[in-house]
């Protein structure tokens, strides 16, 4: 098990990233780390624990895992930046579990960063969307409480406001009842937004989940994480059963966009789109580029 603790680093895992943010450390004392654990084919796993203290109203970190653009590009080959009325769908399940030796305040959440510019470099993003999952204690999100949703199934709180230092707008989806096992898809959450004005040729740059902490001590385990895109008109990642294999086609080749799913053992194509030819040799190809 590979483990960091040191403020801002990161430990590289496939097409993410875990990253040890602790951003608002310097509004109290205290110290967190985090770590990978070994994983499954399909799947990410790793964990995170904290023991923070001073002023309950302040966030002390956000270690998280990253997938694409943080104030910067770290991993390659990660399919983002997209337009946000191409994303299809960006389904993501995530299985944690969470134990506080010493309750605080804690949000274990996803992260999602917007912009105008597909590549703002180090520039600040135009918007963020956080999808709440678990929080405990007496915080709240920036801005007020604008409405309740019915997103897949399940219900929601949206809050908005912005952000109190750098002013772009964050959009905040509490989920009325905590969870630690949740399967979703944060596309339904944008196409909720732009029925309410978000501009629709924003670009999604990055996504992150982790444990926003406040205050407290705690642990949070996550066995099960996993982010899968379908997108039309732009760069599509192909989820290869062998893990860390960045291979990616344009749509031009095709005559429909599609996910394929490759076995790398016997290079048998498991799911084909419709109208392509030579559908044998079509793995061997992807898998030496």
């Amino acid at each position: 098990m590979e483990r960091i603790c040191k403020n801002g680093a990161s430990l590289i895992q496939g097409r993410y990233y875990l990253y040890n943010n602790l951003w608002g450390a310097d509004t109290g004392s205290g110290s967190q780390c985090i770590w990978k654990s070994p994983c499954g084919r399909a799947h990410l796993a790793w964990g995170t624990s904290w023991n923070w203290t001073g002023p309950p109203d302040t966030i002390k970190s956000y270690a998280s895992v990253v997938w694409g653009w943080h104030w910067g590009w770290k991993v390659d080959g990660t399919g983002l930046p997209v337009r946000l009325v191409s994303i299809r769908s960006l389904r993501t399940a995530w299985s944690f579990n969470l134990t506080l030796a010493r309750p605080g305040g804690t949000n274990v959440a996803y992260d999602m960063s917007l912009s105008k510019n597909p590549d703002p470099g180090d520039k600040n993003p135009k918007g963020e969307v956080m999808i709440r999952l678990y929080h405990t204690g007496d915080i709240h999100p920036i801005g007020s409480r604008q409405t309740a949703a019915t997103i897949g199934n399940t219900e929601w709180e949206l809050w908005q406001g912005p952000h109190p230092v750098s002013a772009w707008q964050v959009y905040s989806f509490i989920r009325t009842v905590s969870t630690q096992t949740e399967t979703l898809d944060p596309a339904d959450f944008f196409r909720y937004l732009i029925r309410a004005g978000l501009s629709g040729s924003d670009y999604l740059l990055g996504v992150e989940a982790g444990a926003e902490v406040f205050t407290g001590k705690g642990r949070l385990g996550t066995t099960l994480y996993s982010l899968d895109l379908v997108c039309r008109h732009c760069r599509v990642k192909l989820p290869l059963s062998r893990p860390g294999v960045p291979v990616f086609l344009r749509r031009k080749y095709f005559r429909l966009p599609a996910l394929f799913l490759c076995h790398a053992a016997d290079n048998r194509i498991l799911n084909m789109m419709p109208g392509t030819r030579h559908r044998n040799l079509l793995c061997p190809l992807l898998l030496s580029l």
